[in-house]
């Protein structure tokens, strides 16, 4: 099978100890283009970035969808999927092949890197994390008929699925957003299980305070209520997880 054009993006913030290896261990046989999203560092992040081969845009705007909605701006027209990575290293960017592996094969428009169904160091998901995915992706079962384990940004989409999305959220509902959209609109998305670290040095933006823990969990609930009072009522094809 042929290996479509793939555009992979990284939305980071202060990053600079982690961005140079996320980018190095990037398999580049599989990857044409690389966007670092440079979300208003004040470290070293673009240069790392760059210096790891890495092309990097700039948007001060703070916060991950708006990241992120800048990376899809910056994709070049060939590119016909795109990969989501964070920058902090605690994904494996090794594992871009297994992502991918359900696209190439036609089995799926979005694939989400369960770190639930995959091998997780101990203490890279913290209690918080680890409840609020239980509970949200209950909810999105309840809600939507679909079943989810994770709300992961390590992720692929086909680019014309993406763009049917419309995707809007500019903050901490950006992946949950992505998943029920997908399914109101009947997109096939499936799981695979990818490995999970600590990260590399920092605190998570989202998950290292109570303050960010409580508003991600506010923006995604809400997200979750949101789109779920919009459905047709139309029944939606169930998500599912491929074995490793």
């Amino acid at each position: 099978m042929t290996t479509p054009p793939v555009a992979l993006i990284i939305p980071a913030l202060n990053e600079q100890d982690s961005i140079g290896r996320v980018v190095g261990d990037l398999p580049r046989d599989l990857i044409y283009d690389i966007i670092v999203v440079d979300n208003g560092s004040t470290d070293d992040t673009a240069r790392r970035a760059i210096d790891a081969g890495a092309r990097v845009v700039r948007e001060p705007r703070r916060g991950y969808g708006q990241a992120c909605l800048t990376g899809i701006e910056a994709v070049q027209d060939e590119a016909a999927v795109i990969v989501f990575v964070d920058g902090d290293y605690s994904d494996d960017p090794r594992e871009v092949a297994q992502i991918l592996a359900p696209i190439i094969a036609n089995e799926a428009d979005l694939v989400i890197g369960s770190r639930v169904l995959g091998q997780h160091e101990w203490g890279a998901l913290m209690p918080q994390q680890r409840f609020g995915n239980a509970l949200a992706t209950l909810l999105i079962r309840w809600m939507y008929g679909v079943r989810f384990t994770d709300l992961g940004p390590f992720r692929a989409i086909r680019r014309d699925a993406l763009t049917r999305l419309d995707m809007a959220d500019r903050d901490y509902g950006w992946t949950v957003e992505m998943q029920v959209k997908a399914a109101r609109r009947g997109l096939r998305s499936v799981e695979v299980p990818v490995s999970y670290r600590r990260r590399l040095a920092g605190e998570s933006k989202v998950a290292g305070t109570i303050s960010g823990s409580c508003r991600a969990g506010w923006k995604i609930i809400a997200t979750i209520f949101r789109y779920a009072r919009q459905q047709d009522g139309q029944q939606l094809p169930a998500s599912s997880s491929l074995p490793s």
